[in-house]
């Protein structure tokens, strides 16, 4: 009986050590990723006032597709989960959630616009979940003391108004400017980047403001107001919809100002087109990628292997 006993436990005791080492034998992965899968989510403007920027998730989507006839990741394929959020802060907020607790998703992969990455950053930060790329430049997505778990992908807004701002000293001095600029962190980050280039001359050569909500219909009164200061330098911190609204009426009034524009709205297929080819003429900006419409690169090798993935993967992509 008693080595029977022993015999029992010997038995159980291996069994558990097999368990034990078995269950050690498996990989551990945090929600959203396993050996085969990577489960990522975005939300952007496929409607709504940004709607030029989905686009962009389009063309992500086409860009994992390809990835994942590639092989993938390390042999996992990307799961890219999309939704719509309408560059709405509240629409946002519902989509972010659905992600992270219907989807599981491993990490948020660039949510397009300031309004509604500000609307879920706090949210993904306390579930602890990667904020990866978020596409603004607006200063709070570089936070990583307060959000660990944010990073942002675009050149910072405040200093890039700052570089404007240089600019406008070096080139014109005497330059009456009027700003518009959208009323949020994208807008109130370039108008204080502007004012710290312009630095103790700003209050003296800034001669009007105006801002606009993305609800607006239009910015024709703001644009009215600028041109009514007597500003001959016109800052535009705008997106798309609102940037080629404003080219657009300047060149109806009549009213040819140095324009300078975000690094936002500088497409020229979702702004200077829409504006007008010849209304557009003279918008000073920056950029820090290559505009594919740009013939500046129609025989650089990087522009014709983009244009050779797009042919294949997103023929109908603008």
């Amino acid at each position: 009986m008693r080595n029977g006993f022993f015999q029992f436990a010997g038995t159980v005791v291996l069994a558990l050590a097999l368990s034990a080492t078995s269950a050690l034998a498996q990989k551990k992965y945090d929600t959203g990723a396993s050996d085969t899968e990577i489960k990522i989510g975005q939300t952007l403007a496929f409607s709504g006032p940004a709607s030029a920027y989905a686009t962009i998730g389009k063309t992500q989507a086409a860009y994992m597709k390809m990835i994942n006839d590639q092989g993938g990741v390390n042999g996992r394929k990307i799961n890219l989960i999309q939704y719509d959020d309408a560059y709405s802060p509240p629409k946002a907020v519902e989509q972010i959630r659905k992600l992270v607790e219907n989807d599981e998703v491993l990490l948020t992969f660039q949510v397009l616009g300031t309004p509604s990455n500000a609307a879920v950053q706090k949210y993904l930060n306390v579930k602890k979940v990667p904020q990866l790329y978020a596409a603004t430049g607006a200063s709070r997505f570089t936070d990583p003391k307060n959000f660990p778990w944010t990073m942002g992908f675009n050149p910072n807004y405040f200093v890039e108004g700052r570089i404007y701002g240089q600019y406008i000293l070096k080139e014109h001095p005497n330059a009456k400017v009027g700003i518009l600029y959208q009323n949020d962190d994208l807008g109130k980050d370039y108008l204080n980047g502007i004012k710290a280039g312009l630095g103790d001359k700003a209050a003296s050569m800034i001669v009007a403001e105006a801002s606009y909500e993305v609800s607006d219909p239009t910015v024709d009164s703001q644009i009215l107001k600028i041109k009514d200061s007597g500003a001959d330098l016109f800052f535009s911190a705008t997106t798309p919809k609102f940037a080629a609204q404003a080219i657009k009426k300047n060149y109806e009034l009549g009213w040819h100002p140095v324009h300078i524009l975000d690094i936002n709205s500088v497409s020229v297929g979702a702004v200077m087109k829409p504006a007008g080819s010849e209304a557009s003429k003279g918008v000073i900006s920056v950029n820090y990628g290559k505009d594919p419409l740009d013939p500046t690169w129609k025989d650089d090798p990087g522009m014709k292997k983009y244009f050779d993935f797009m042919a294949k993967y997103y023929p109908e992509g603008d």
